[in-house]
């Protein structure tokens, strides 16, 4: 059992495929200083200035330059600062990365990677804090993975380098210096499969990146009440695991959904109707949803905080479920988040 904290389970994956794979090369903005949260730091002086290229201020640029290259036989690794500076390569990445294999009827294949971090925490503000996942959700040809700790760090980013179509990698900038035990460094896990987390049996909670730790501090907090929550990391996000989530909900009966993303038109929404669909018969009550409020992120650091659901959001989420009173320690306002 190794302790490794998500920032290093990250560089360790891209140094091992970088040496494992003379194709595998690194893209973006001041990557070969370490970027903004020094992931790539040390990757120019192992591999060089032909593997490791800094390049222009231009989302736009990079997108197209990396889907260039993994055309011609390369394997980038593309880092995109903030995912809210992914909108300046959205028709590079849409109409073209995760189309092209298709529109050549299987003849050229992507094979690359985007990284991007997004979520709340630190005051940056609305122009650095938005969770855009459903965005890319809903894009077919693109493959979406958002790994929770370390051990998927390391393991989903080698498994998402190694794939042949192009995978937005998303991490969450408020996981960034967790440290977690790393059972087996050289375990890849296969893309599109979700991990239960905590085993229950009242409820599931389904969940992916930074949530998972408010959820199962929920599921801590509401054992105390006599409740037992089952909690499922979906670790990849497109393809979903439904496979596991209705076994789940089969098994409890109840569902509670949870995102940072607003809540309007978030990726709970989806997992939400294919729960109704697939699972009514199973169902004790209607599939709930939590998320952050349909507005922009406050730098206020007050503020933001209000707007992020935690651990005590699902708590009253859950309450809301089952009928039952508020638990001491519920913040004001907490229910907001819940429908």
């Amino acid at each position: 059992m190794t302790q490794m904290r998500y920032v290093d389970g990250l560089r360790r994956a891209i140094e091992l495929e970088m040496e494992r794979d003379q194709r595998v090369i690194v893209l973006g903005e001041d990557v070969s200083v370490g970027g903004p949260f020094g992931i790539t730091a040390g990757l120019l002086e192992r591999f060089g200035d032909r593997r490791v290229i800094n390049t222009p201020i231009s989302e736009d640029s990079i997108m197209g330059l990396a889907t260039g290259a993994a055309l011609a036989g390369k394997r980038p690794i593309v880092e995109i600062m903030f995912v809210d500076f992914i909108t300046l390569a959205m028709s590079q990445l849409v109409n073209h990365t995760a189309k092209l294999r298709f529109m050549s009827g299987g003849q050229l294949n992507v094979p690359m990677v985007i990284r991007v971090q997004q979520g709340a925490g630190g005051g940056w503000g609305a122009h650095h804090s938005q969770s855009l996942e459903a965005w890319f959700h809903h894009v077919p040809g693109l493959k979406v993975v958002a790994p929770s700790n370390a051990a998927d760090a390391l393991g989903l980013l080698r498994a998402a380098i190694r794939d042949e179509d192009p995978v937005l990698f998303i991490e969450h900038r408020g996981l960034h210096f967790r440290r977690d035990e790393v059972a087996d460094p050289d375990a890849i896990p296969e893309l599109g499969t979700a991990k239960i987390v905590r085993a229950g049996k009242d409820l599931t909670i389904v969940t992916y990146l930074k949530p998972v730790w408010d959820a199962l501090a929920a599921a801590a907090e509401l054992a105390a009440r006599g409740i037992s929550a089952e909690v499922i990391d979906l670790r990849s996000l497109s393809p979903l695991d439904m496979g596991t989530v209705l076994r789940s909900v089969e098994r409890t009966s109840r569902a509670l959904v949870v995102h940072e993303a607003v809540l309007q038109g978030g990726l709970g929404a989806e997992i939400a109707a294919r729960i109704q669909e697939a699972a009514f018969d199973w169902l004790d009550a209607p599939v709930h949803r939590i998320g952050a409020p349909f507005a922009p992120i406050a730098a206020s650091p007050v503020l933001e905080q209000a707007f992020v659901p935690n651990a005590w959001t699902i708590v009253a989420g859950v309450e809301q479920m089952l009928g039952l009173a508020p638990a001491a320690g519920l913040r004001a306002g907490d229910a907001r988040h819940v429908t």
